[in-house]
């Protein structure tokens, strides 16, 4: 009696779905709306494969086809000047930007967004992050060479969010640091806006060569088509059209498809592996399979070379023999790559792969018909027109609807708050400001990432920007900062989309870098919510506006939606990182002083500005007003003078004022190196017309601290006044008296021991989290 393998279930093919034209397909249960799955239908003449309905599902979803933002992203496109295209290498619409930093080097950098899957999943969510921002850094040409992440939980004390926070410190640290990838900097914010939809946004860089630059094209009829990494599974099916694309509902079943599983140590091998390849000249395009999986690197590769392609489904390696073609097609499985290789490099492609023991599998070629056709064992599943899938999908125009409750949220001013005179109080106040959660040091965050490895990090916590070393010959490198006040934009969506790129262009000024490119990541509640529509208008546009004045271009980034759990959105949080680039990294300045007697000087100017600021917030639980105003060209040329004084060895340390103010540049330049401070307010009061309030907790922009040595003092006024920029002495560094702690003393107010800054400051993260990582620990 002769036992056979169970079949395979029948595939959907093209000639079924012709033959039976009005099956019913769950359509919905995909993410796709009546409307578009009528415009499949149209554009094929037919019904979709099952095949075919998977890949438009998860390539027209909001996630993947920007179909809400589409119409206002064009204008980081539109609004450039020759001047901003002079180092930009590769800008919009390719893996990531990529920007001339001279002698023959570049480097390239993105953020993105993996906000639900870490609400679902923590950890993995967090972990596969990372792993897929480090891809599209690789499918560059570059070599990744660090990564940053801007995250947003709950409040605090809330007692879901230590669940969120512990799974993705950990899926954070975990991932970088197996991969060997220094973590620079970052954000860390709590709120409870955040609540039940945290923001994970993982922004990583790398450095190459010009000549070894890598694009996601296929071109070429007859090349090759190579999946190559790990294997096909069945985590993250869906995930870009269902889970990223649709908000959290408040209670009943949500659709939450499997998250991702991430192998950093296979990551590990699979970036050596490509700059083998790279190195060896075996590939012609390639493509990081992230979101979307197959279906975006078919579509995209093909649609990008305005070639065809056809593929053998049935030669992808699986993890899960079970799946079938739609669900290989959706997968979202972690680790793989897609390369388009010429058929004489074919060997010597696989020959490196197999050194590397990177599972490696031929599924097809470039063709020069300008369709994608898939077949699953001989039978034809897909045959599309890849820009249809890829490029021109669904546009919309959605209603967009003036706030009704901003009127008066700005009208709530936090001019009429009460203000301290006393000091006993301000030196309250001030502590409390210190030590709330958003203030308060992160290194129960950040000691479980490794900022040195590979050696080349000039500057990493608790700095205002990470620096990286990219020659060690000439120290040339790059720092990159990234912000954003989500209050601000709460308040003023135009404005506090300005204020992000004001304030990440001046955490990176202060370091002795030149400002030079921007990536963003732009999340927001439900597009289908006319008001979030307004925000994100107004953000885009206040974005877009800002660059072309302050002269910098949007290199890529990120659009993350339905950041909302029933009907309450998060606060606009359009994170906006800035790239620059400096010569000599041994020229940065650090964020403190390490010397006492030297002078403390104030760059700008203090006015009245404390609504939305953490004063406003954690003194008055107050959120009104409008938000600071900001002055781009200011800013422009106080970068400017940062970088003379920089290129001269004038100062010693710089520090930007943002949130917190005054009183937090001081107290954190005094916590860097444990060397004190002897300050007075009474002049800044005079000349800008404010009290000590103000001058404390005031949220200005275009101001810093500098210190400044005695023998270059005359030099450094005459720069600042030769420049037009206004500067006052505020203080003095200050070594202690014998037996006596460190200190920073605000004259005629108060004074705080150097201990207990530190106390307040380390003690609240912890209090909530448990012990911090010590070196000892670790």
């Amino acid at each position: 009696m002769s036992s056979e393998a169970p079949s395979r279930p029948a595939a959907d093919t093209v000639e079924n779905a012709i033959a039976t034209p009005d099956r019913e397909q769950p359509y919905a249960a995909l993410g796709l709306k009546p409307d578009e799955y009528a415009r499949i239908r149209e554009i094929l003449g037919r019904r979709p494969t099952s095949g075919e309905l998977a890949m438009y599902s998860v390539m027209w979803s909001e996630h993947c086809s920007y179909k809400s933002s589409k119409i206002y992203l064009r204008q980081f496109g539109e609004k450039v000047t020759d001047e901003m295209r002079e180092r930009l290498m590769v800008g919009m619409g390719q893996n990531a930007g990529v920007v001339d930093v001279g002698e023959g080097w570049a480097v390239t950098f993105k953020v993105e967004s993996h906000n639900h899957p870490s609400y679902i999943e923590p950890f993995q969510g967090a972990a596969t992050g990372v792993g897929g921002i480090v891809r599209d850094i690789i499918s560059m040409g570059a070599r990744p060479v660090a990564i940053m992440d801007q995250l947003r939980f709950g409040a605090i004390d809330h007692p879901d969010t230590a669940r969120v926070v512990h799974g993705v410190t950990s899926g954070i640290s975990f991932y970088g640091n197996c991969l060997g990838l220094p973590n620079i900097g970052g954000e860390t914010v709590f709120d409870s806006v955040y609540q039940g939809n945290p923001l994970v946004n993982a922004l990583a860089v790398g450095v190459l060569r010009h000549e070894d630059l890598k694009l996601a094209n296929a071109a070429g009829p007859g090349n090759k088509v190579v999946l190559f990494g790990a294997r096909t599974g069945g985590d993250g099916i869906g995930g870009a059209s269902i889970l990223a694309s649709d908000t959290f509902a408040d209670g009943g079943p949500t659709k939450r498809p499997a998250v991702q599983v991430g192998d950093p140590f296979a990551e590990k091998v699979l970036i050596e592996c490509c700059l083998e390849l790279y190195r060896d000249q075996l590939v012609e395009a390639i493509q990081d399979l992230g979101a979307a999986g197959i279906s975006c690197a078919t579509s995209e590769l093909a649609a990008n070379g305005g070639s065809g392609m056809r593929v053998d489904l049935e030669k992808v390696l699986l993890r899960d023999p079970s799946l079938t073609p739609e669900e290989i097609l959706m997968s979202e499985s972690q680790e793989r790559m897609m390369a388009i290789v010429s058929p004489e490099k074919l060997d010597a492609f696989l020959e490196v792969t197999g050194r590397w023991e990177v599972e490696t599998s031929v599924l097809g070629e470039v063709t020069g018909d300008g369709r994608l056709q898939i077949f699953w064992h001989g039978e034809q599943i897909v045959e599309v027109d890849p820009s249809t899938v890829a490029v021109d999908g669904p546009v919309y125009e959605r209603p967009v609807a003036y706030p009704t409750w901003i009127d008066a949220l700005q009208a709530d001013s936090a001019a009429a708050l009460p203000r301290a005179t006393d000091p006993e109080t301000l030196r309250d106040q001030f502590l409390r400001v210190l030590s709330s959660p958003n203030l308060a040091d992160t290194s129960w965050i950040t000691n479980q990432y490794d900022y040195y490895v590979l050696g080349n990090t000039a500057l990493s916590f608790p700095d205002d920007a990470g620096m990286i070393r990219v020659d060690e010959n000439s120290g040339l490198g790059f720092a990159i900062a990234t912000d954003c006040n989500g209050r601000f934009c709460q308040l003023d969506p135009y404005q506090g989309a300005k204020l992000a790129l004001a304030e990440a262009y001046r955490n990176v000024a202060v370091t002795g870098a030149t400002p030079t490119a921007v990536t963003d990541c732009l999340n927001f509640g439900s597009p289908e919510n006319p008001e979030v529509m307004w925000q994100f208008s107004q953000a885009v546009e206040g974005l877009s506006d800002g660059c072309l004045e302050i002269g910098i271009p949007v290199t890529g980034g990120n659009v993350s939606f339905y950041n909302q759990t029933g009907d309450t959105p998060i606060h606009p949080t359009p994170v906006v990182g800035v790239m620059g680039i400096i010569d000599d990294v041994a020229r940065r300045i650090p964020g403190g002083w390490q010397d006492a007697g030297e002078n403390i000087y104030l760059l700008g100017v203090t006015a009245n500005e404390l609504s939305g600021s953490a004063w406003a917030d954690v003194v008055h639980d107050h959120l009104g007003g409008r938000p600071p105003a900001v002055d781009l060209a200011a800013e422009k040329r106080l970068a400017q003078l940062l970088r003379a004084a920089s290129d001269q060895g004038l100062v010693s340390s710089a520090h930007d004022l943002s949130e917190g103010g005054l009183g937090q540049a001081l107290a954190e330049g005094v916590m860097r190196f444990g060397v004190g401070a002897r300050v007075w307010l009474s002049e800044l009061s005079e000349r800008d017309g404010v009290d000590a309030a103000s001058a404390l907790f005031s949220e200005s922009t275009g101001r810093v601290i500098v210190t400044v040595p005695r023998e270059e003092d005359v030099k450094f006024r005459g720069l600042c006044d030769g420049r037009g920029y206004p500067v006052l002495r505020i203080g003095v560094t200050d070594s202690a008296a014998d037996g006596d702690d460190p200190a920073l003393e605000v004259q005629g107010l108060f004074t705080v021991p150097l201990a207990e800054l530190r106390e307040r400051s380390r003690a609240t993260l912890p209090a909530v989290f448990g012990p911090t990582v010590t070196e000892i620990d670790a």
